[in-house]
Parts: C-alpha cells; sequence; structure tokens
C-alpha cells in the first residue's frame, strides 16, 4: 500500500522543478505587456541567484542575466562567471607552456 501511496508524492528533482518554474514566468511574461518585464527579470535574477549559490559561491556583480523577446520566442541569457573554474581553466593553459620550457 505505501508503494501505492509513494507513487503519487514522488520527490521531483530541483532541475525538471526550476525548468516548470522558469516554463511558466516565461509564458506569463510573453502575455504580459511590457510594464512587468522590469519586475519579472528581478523576479528571475533574485531566484536563479538563489539556486545558483547554493551549489557554487559566485559573486552577484558576476552573473548576468538577459531575457530578450522576439516576434516568435523569447530567449533567457544566463552569464555566470564562476571563479574556481576561471583559474583553473588559466592555470592548464598555462601548464604546457611551462613544460615546453
Amino acid at each position: 500500500m505505501s508503494s501505492f501511496l509513494s507513487s503519487f508524492f514522488k520527490k521531483r528533482s530541483s532541475a525538471p522543478v526550476a525548468r516548470d518554474r522558469l516554463q511558466i514566468l516565461l509564458a506569463h511574461e510573453r502575455i504580459s505587456v511590457g510594464d512587468g518585464k522590469d519586475d519579472l527579470l528581478g523576479q528571475l535574477h533574485r531566484e536563479i541567484m538563489e539556486v545558483i549559490q547554493r551549489h557554487v559561491a559566485v559573486d552577484k556583480d558576476k552573473v548576468q542575466i538577459k531575457l530578450d523577446r522576439g516576434a516568435h520566442c523569447s530567449t533567457l541569457e544566463i552569464d555566470v562567471e564562476v571563479p574556481g573554474l576561471t583559474d583553473a581553466k588559466s592555470k592548464a593553459a598555462k601548464a604546457p607552456e611551462a613544460s615546453k620550457a
């Protein structure tokens, strides 16, 4: 009986939930007229920052979020500079140069 009930109350991972929320927000933004865009972008920025900061330590100034509205679709662009990955990439690029010398 408990397995039957658990099939109705499965816990979803955070990625599908976040994707669903984003789709709802974007659909709402497409319907709304101009004035709500700044508010939607601010809300998206806050929620995305919360999710990112749960997993990675990033500077708020290093996250850029842009929402473009086209005739047939809207585009959400998120640019996140992760400090550890940037440093590791530059060290990896310098390592082959040092071994050649």
